[in-house]
């Protein structure tokens, strides 16, 4: 099926390359790249929350397995919203729907904010993530679009890697919202939603200034607007840099198009590049399963196995050393080169959460055993996989107690710690209430 409705040549895209940096570009950064901040938010606020949204009273009544459930519910909305509004984006115009996927995470917040009940709160969070899909896919395109090749790269993963800055800000912000001494509970975690809301109403207002973006305009047959807003921005630049552009010989012939299908793109990307389709999926669902889904589940692994009061410190920790990551290696992704860069870091973050978990056995094996103990005493089983893992659990503890490495007496007494911790009064009616 040919999508193909004429062919064209244009200077355009050695135009907006050709521009230098300058604060018009900087607009572009916050109006649309703000979105991954709005992400890093939402995506701290549920970890740091998970306790204050347990309580049936001044919370929701959640659940362990429901905070993880909101997550899942949430990343779903998002991979959902990417598709839809990947097409309405192809179809209709960057600007017109990144408008709309802000407009949707808006209203969606704020019904998160207004929570009664749990299934409320699941369809809430599930159409805050739409809007967040949504926003990728019409985000990255006018980014990819707007900026100029040479700054293109650095600029990507520096966008991205704001997400640790709303990441850090939400943890932070939950310390007081989640204070009961300052803020009543009922109240706290609501007001930390509606701050996304507020985010949000704030970028609309930047957005509104940013401009559709020329190449989709002439790729759909719109020469004349690409051309006119092409020239505006020539303008703004040069009065704001001072200096006269450089004019432009090359040019490109660029096939025109219609919105080309879902069916279509899989096709093509599966069959005429199976190797990298299957690369770059594999290196998606890696992040999405090491690293966000576990970041949904932090805050609540920290306060139910290490008894963290106020997980929002840790998490604002982890956030940064994320953010500046992303800072201090975006150059070597241009220098010493995307493969040998995503390659690196994949199997060094790889190697440093193995080492994570090791040193953290002997700190979640007592609760574990706890936790497994009740289970079998009120006549259950469990899964053989689950036998296989707890039975590695134990070993990897015992070894690990048995050789003393930095572990405490109560740590060190191996599988009858978790009775022991069990009968500790600072937390053994809460989270015996919780298994039962």
């Amino acid at each position: 099926m040919s999508v193909e409705t004429g062919r064209i040549t244009t200077d355009i895209p050695a135009r907006m390359d050709r521009l230098p940096w300058a604060r018009w570009h900087w607009m572009i950064v916050v109006g649309l790249g703000a979105v991954w901040i709005l992400d890093g938010l939402e995506v701290t606020i549920v970890g740091s929350m998970s306790e204050a949204l347990k309580p049936a009273d001044t919370g929701l009544g959640l659940s362990s397995s429901d905070i993880g459930m909101a997550g899942a519910v949430y990343v779903a909305g998002a991979c959902l919203g990417a598709l839809f509004f990947g097409q309405m984006t192809d179809k209709y115009g960057r600007k017109k729907l990144f408008l709309i996927t802000l407009g949707v995470y808006t209203c969606a917040t704020v019904l998160t904010a207004f929570s009664m009940n749990p299934t409320w709160y699941f369809v809430a969070r599930f159409f805050t993530g739409a809007g967040i899909g949504g926003e990728y896919a019409a985000i990255n395109s006018a980014i990819d679009e707007l900026i100029p090749a040479k700054f293109r790269g650095r600029v990507d993963i520096a966008i991205n890697g704001s997400f640790w800055v709303g990441a850090a800000g939400g943890a932070l912000l939950t310390i007081p919202l989640l204070d009961p001494a300052r803020i009543d509970p009922a109240i706290g975690w609501r007001l930390a939603f509606g701050l996304g809301a507020i985010l949000a109403v704030g970028i609309l207002f930047v957005r509104r200034q940013v401009p559709e973006s020329p190449r989709w305009l002439f790729i759909h047959g719109r020469e004349d607007e690409s051309q006119t807003i092409v020239r505006d921005i020539e303008e703004t630049v040069e009065e704001e840099t001072g200096k006269t552009l450089p004019s432009v010989s090359e040019t490109l012939t660029i096939r025109q198009r219609k919105t080309i299908p879902l069916p279509l793109i899989a096709k093509t990307v599966f069959t005429l590049y199976p190797k990298r389709t299957v690369l770059c999926f594999s290196l998606f669902m890696g992040q999405a399963f090491l690293y966000n889904a576990f970041f949904f589940t932090y805050g609540d692994t920290l306060s139910t196995f290490m008894d963290v009061k106020q997980t929002g410190y840790y998490i604002a920790v982890f956030a940064v050393s994320n953010f500046l990551g992303a800072i201090l290696l975006s150059r070597l992704f241009d220098s010493v080169g995307r493969v040998k860069m995503i390659a690196g870091t994949y199997i060094l973050s790889g190697v440093l959460l193995a080492v994570a978990s090791l040193v953290s056995v002997p700190i979640v094996e007592p609760e574990v055993t706890r936790t497994v103990g009740l289970i079998k005493r009120r006549g259950r089983s469990l899964s053989p996989a689950a036998e296989h893992l707890y039975a590695m659990l134990r070993a990897v503890a015992q070894k690990q107690t048995a050789a003393g490495k930095g572990s405490t007496p109560a740590q060190r007494s191996g599988p009858t710690a978790g009775p022991a911790a069990a009968r500790d009064g600072r937390t053994r009616n809460r989270r015996t209430a919780d298994v039962r």
